[in-house]
């Protein structure tokens, strides 16, 4: 369509996305790396959930710790933006807490737990599945929501992969890098903008769009 990224960043499995933009994954690679992720998940979905909540990370995780239950934190978006992720149950009796005390809290329309234990007993597998997967050198930069800092493309393995799976992903650690070094317009490319209202917020004191 004509747009040209400076830098692209990838939330979860957007990263895969992400890297083939930027020419870090050939497109066979990122459509092996979404397949047998997602032929993976098969066996661990129906049993867990996520959450997005606006709170401050720091204080979801002491609520998390309060109520003794196997919920995780899992996604960092912003200063004020995270997802909660665990047994679906649990974030059920977490979404109706929040409510009850005037949170922003709602589910999000998936029925695995990604970034929480729940994943752990795929990750093996995962990384046999994922082993020929190779990255090479990126033609942009790609700042990365697992670690928060720019790729070089190679790292891009079957490891790096299982990693964005099972940990948290730090969206506001991206953003960070990316506002330092001067960008302030971001495109959401999703079929749910989920991250606009976030986005919004944290651009709003380095006047970003």
């Amino acid at each position: 369509l004509g747009l040209e990224p400076s830098a692209v960043v990838g939330h979860s499995q957007g990263e895969i996305a992400a890297a083939v933009v930027c020419g870090a994954l050939t497109l066979a690679d990122g459509a092996r790396v979404v397949a047998l992720r997602s032929r993976e998940l098969v066996s661990v979905a129906g049993r867990g959930g996520m959450a997005v909540v606006e709170l401050p990370a720091s204080e979801v995780q002491v609520r998390l710790e309060q109520d003794g239950t196997d919920l995780s934190v899992a996604v960092v978006n912003t200063s004020s933006s995270t997802v909660v992720s665990g047994d679906a149950s649990a974030i059920d009796a977490f979404e109706a807490r929040m409510q009850s005390e005037g949170v922003f809290c709602r589910r999000v329309e998936v029925d695995y737990a990604s970034h929480s234990a729940q994943v752990d007993p795929i990750l093996a597998s995962l990384a046999a599945s994922l082993s020929e997967v190779r990255g090479q050198q990126a033609s942009m930069p790609m700042v990365s929501t697992v670690n928060g800092a720019q790729l070089e493309g190679p790292e891009l393995v079957a490891a790096y992969w299982c990693r964005n799976l099972r940990e948290p992903v730090r969206l506001d650690q991206a953003l960070s890098v990316l506002q330092s070094e001067g960008h302030g317009v971001f495109v959401e490319v999703s079929a749910h903008p989920v991250l606009a209202m976030p986005l919004t917020e944290a651009c709003a004191a380095t006047s970003g769009v």
